[in-house]
């Protein structure tokens, strides 16, 4: 816009309007309000009942003929279209602060319920959120059902479970910052399933043993221990019981493995050559001057 076409009315009053606009565009908001309210399609209001101080609360679910699944990553990751349900699997009771996912919100024991009363609902201050999330607000809420199963001491599993969806909403972010936070809790979600894998009893999450095994094998890949990863699934390969398609799947990363470590090796050899190639010895010419009076 012509910076001069409100010029003239400094002296009444209106300054730092050159660049004002006419016509504000509504483009961006339109097509946002249009998304949100799409998505507000594909959800309904759930009452739960707090377990911990008794309060009635509602909190948006997803209608379950709204999922459609794009694709499954190798650590079981699903991606959706239309909207994300991993965005609303936390419950957050919102008068004592107490928090989980949605598999495990009743299950909690009087020790645990205890420790929340002590340790979450004094600092409790409260949250209202909007009837759709975003994936900001589903990080946020992961978080305070990882810090509610710290301070409640739960499973190994739970929290593993808790880390590894934090590490599945940070890729979707899909920026360094965010990439280096899925390693993170990528980490801690392998720890987590180690210690479950030989403390507690299976089923886990709906994970088999054999499931639990890939999955331990695969993040292992994801965060660079290949050779720890190779054990894992050489064992789930070799295992006669285990379903032909998690076998499969496992070839699958083995072979991934082998064929990343065969393009670094190339990589690291074509350096090399090249390195070799563009190398010119220093000629050994007479030397002359001062030094030359020396070094004879």
């Amino acid at each position: 816009m012509d910076k001069k076409m409100f010029s003239g009315l400094e002296n009444m009053g209106f300054d730092n309007i050159e660049d004002i606009k006419i016509y504000n565009k509504k483009t961006e908001t339109v097509k946002e309000n249009s998304q949100i309210n799409q998505e507000k399609s594909l959800l309904y209001s759930k009452e739960v009942t707090c377990p911990v101080c008794g309060a009635i609360f509602k909190t948006s679910a997803v209608k379950s003929s709204a999922y459609r699944m794009i694709k499954k990553d190798s650590d079981f990751f699903i991606r959706y279209s239309l909207i994300n349900p991993y965005f609303y699997d936390v419950w957050i009771c919102n008068s004592c602060g107490y928090s989980a996912m949605k598999t495990d919100f009743h299950s909690i024991r009087s020790i645990e319920i205890e420790k929340v009363q002590q340790s979450i609902t004094p600092k409790w201050k409260g949250r209202m959120y909007p009837e759709v999330y975003d994936i900001h607000i589903a990080i946020e809420r992961y978080k305070l059902s990882l810090l509610n199963y710290i301070i409640t001491n739960a499973k190994s599993s739970k929290k593993a479970i808790n880390c590894m969806k934090l590490a599945w909403m940070y890729r979707l972010l899909e920026t360094q910052d965010a990439r280096e936070m899925e390693l993170v809790f990528l980490k801690q979600a392998l720890e987590g399933l180690n210690d479950s894998y030989y403390a507690e009893a299976f089923p886990i999450y709906g994970m088999d043993k054999y499931s639990a095994m890939y999955l331990i094998g695969e993040l292992n890949r994801r965060i660079g221990n290949t050779e720890t990863s190779l054990v894992w699934f050489s064992n789930v390969i070799t295992s006669p019981t285990v379903k032909q398609s998690l076998k499969e799947l496992a070839r699958d990363m083995k072979d991934l493995i082998k064929e990343e470590e065969a393009a670094l090796l190339l990589a690291n050899e074509n350096l090399n050559k090249a390195s070799t190639e563009n190398f010119e010895p220093i000629e050994n010419t007479k030397k002359s001057g001062f030094f030359s009076k020396i070094f004879k």
